[in-house]
């Protein structure tokens, strides 16, 4: 399979203008987070998708690379859809099977989780797939930033949510990890690529605009969401404050 890792970064970002040009342990963000792509042999190819022309120059310093893109996406998998036309454009003899959207906020993504979502698409009734690690602290549970999600027997999603879901009736919620196993959403999402070209043709459901959260739409529309379970850990930058869990890692 032919495989195009592609990395979001936009540089607007209500609670931290400019992150991917954060600098972590001497490096910025982004090329930590392109660094670490890179390394998954799996990927035919790895390009930043970006808004800016500051960010832009900034890969420039490390030869990534990159495609600039429109300041109007409204997620990170639109804006893959971008790239993923430009390149048809440019070179319309290339073709890809799979697209791979790569948080561009997580500077020490472990590339086994690229290979693992990678892996479901060994099954070829698989349109789209992500990845869920067991919740093992309330903390986690209860916080409606950690989106969690439930899934069938054939562990595909059947719905993601902010709050905690299956709700254990007459248990304690303080309870509820003794009970049951609660799953969280690690935000990496791999499509193939003529379902990545419809899904960012999809209006936003009612369902997306309930939790804000976008896969919704997709569950809503009739595509199933295949998951896998990681046991990696990719901690995200969300606001300044974040760096210093990184300093010296």
């Amino acid at each position: 399979m032919n495989i195009l890792g592609i990395i979001p970064a936009r540089y607007a970002s209500s609670r931290f203008p400019g992150k991917p040009l954060a600098i972590i342990n001497g490096k910025s963000m982004i090329q930590r987070v392109y660094e670490q792509a890179c390394k998954a042999k799996i990927l035919s190819e790895v390009i930043i998708a970006t808004d800016s022309e500051a960010i832009a120059n900034h890969i420039k310093t490390f030869n990534g690379k990159y495609i600039i893109t429109s300041e109007n996406h409204k997620s990170g998998t639109e804006r893959c859809n971008e790239v993923l036309e430009k390149l048809q454009v440019k070179n319309p003899e290339k073709k890809y099977d799979i697209v791979i959207n790569i948080q561009g906020d997580e500077p020490y993504i472990n590339p086994e989780q690229i290979k693992i979502v990678t892996n479901c698409f060994k099954d070829e009734n698989v349109d789209i797939a992500t990845l869920i690690k067991k919740i093992d602290s309330q903390d986690e549970l209860t916080n409606p930033n950690v989106v969690k999600v439930v899934t069938d027997n054939d562990k595909n999603a059947i719905y993601f949510s902010r709050s905690p879901i299956p709700f254990l009736k007459n248990i304690d919620s303080k309870e509820w990890l003794k009970h049951q196993n609660y799953y969280k959403h690690i935000g990496i999402y791999a499509y193939k690529t003529e379902v990545l070209k419809k899904i960012t043709k999809l209006k936003t459901g009612i369902l997306e605009k309930a939790e804000g959260l976008e896969q919704l739409r997709w569950i809503e529309n009739g595509y199933s969401i295949k998951t896998e379970i990681t046991d990696y850990e990719s901690h995200a930058v969300d606001v300044p404050e974040d760096i210093l869990k990184f300093i010296n890692n």
